[in-house]
């Protein structure tokens, strides 16, 4: 569901293709997730979110330095994009472009995917010694940045954007890291 939700978003993909991706009748659909497509989309998003935050907190674990984390993060980001050949980006901001006020599910889980995301990227930052508030202030922008990166990226169909960006959000970080001991 999550390569589906990358590539054609939540509007963009039917059920009978998920269905035939997951090889399941559509009974077992409407048994697991009554809630059809919305259901499940929330599911992918849950799982994504979870994929994400668990390598996070892995991160945080061996007391990984932000700025090598950073990057990697962002090169993971561009390699994934030259593999889809990019036309896949983040299954979470794709959701999110298309969602409208009426799709509260899934614009609740997103919100909530998100803040989990930069509330690990911040707790990364602090240990990397910036003070919490800006610490979470520079999450957020890291975030956006990581997002708003990849969608460009895509629809320009290279890395220039992402690559640039990435750079730029990275240098700023150098000059406000304190220097490790």
């Amino acid at each position: 569901m999550s390569q589906a939700l990358q590539q054609r978003g939540l509007h963009g993909v039917g059920l009978n293709e998920l269905l035939t991706q997951a090889q399941a009748p559509k009974g077992v659909l409407y048994h697991h997730f009554p809630g059809g497509k919305t259901e499940l989309a929330v599911a992918a998003i849950e799982a994504t979110v979870g994929h994400i935050t668990r390598a996070l907190d892995d991160l945080l674990a061996q007391k990984a330095d932000p700025q090598p984390t950073l990057r990697g993060w962002f090169a993971a980001g561009l390699k994934q994009l030259e593999r889809g050949q990019f036309e896949r980006g983040c299954p979470l901001a794709t959701v999110a472009l298309e969602s409208t006020a009426e799709d509260t599910a899934l614009r609740q889980a997103l919100a909530q995917g998100f803040s989990a995301i930069r509330e690990r990227i911040a707790l990364l930052l602090a240990r990397g010694g910036l003070p919490e508030p800006q610490a979470r202030r520079l999450a957020a922008l890291v975030v956006s940045t990581y997002e708003g990166a990849l969608l460009q990226a895509r629809v320009a169909g290279h890395v220039g954007p992402m690559a640039d960006s990435a750079a730029a959000l990275l240098d700023l970080l150098d000059t406000l890291m304190p220097p490790t001991p």
